[in-house]
């Protein structure tokens, strides 16, 4: 008798909570930083016999209400095994120079990313990222994919892969 009496409160008191959780949850969505990058081109060549480079032209969307400031840039070499190799950025003055002397990478479409390039709450951009690995280019040629990782600022990560085969 006990329990048919208090069925009906406890089921109200289950449903207030969960329609609570679900309006806390949706109103606070875009108050975490969510960052959607997409990989549009990448461009490889040989440098020398042991050394190739990659250049990648990206779109970063901000999805979210936050600001994100870019603090850290990294691009890996996956390999067919598996196995990654972490690449070196390049700097804007040595795109510029790697650019002119190595004409198969072709030209400069976009701008590039540095640290503290800042992309605002629901915003957009293209930009691109230019990378050495000490690797030669039937490597990099054999790899699965380059992988781009961008970090926040405050530390989140974002990535992205671009399927070389």
């Amino acid at each position: 008798m006990l329990l048919k009496r208090l069925a009906i409160p406890l089921a109200v008191g289950v449903a207030v909570v969960a329609i609570a959780l679900v309006i806390i949850l949706a109103g606070t969505k875009g108050g975490h930083l969510d960052l959607d990058i997409h990989i549009i081109k990448a461009r490889t060549g040989a440098l020398d016999e042991s050394s190739s480079a990659a250049i990648l032209d990206f779109r970063v969307h901000n999805v979210s209400d936050v600001p994100f400031v870019v603090g850290q840039v990294e691009v890996n070499l996956i390999r067919a095994d598996g196995s990654t190799t972490e690449g070196q950025v390049i700097s804007r003055q040595d795109i510029k120079v790697l650019l002119q002397y190595n004409r198969f990478l072709g030209n400069q479409y976009n701008q590039v990313l540095t640290l503290r390039d800042q992309v605002k709450a629901h915003d957009m951009f293209d930009r691109m990222v230019a990378v050495r690995f000490e690797v030669p280019q039937s490597v990099l040629d054999s790899s699965r994919a380059l992988r781009l990782r961008i970090q926040d600022v405050d530390g989140a990560w974002f990535e992205s892969d671009y399927k070389l085969r």
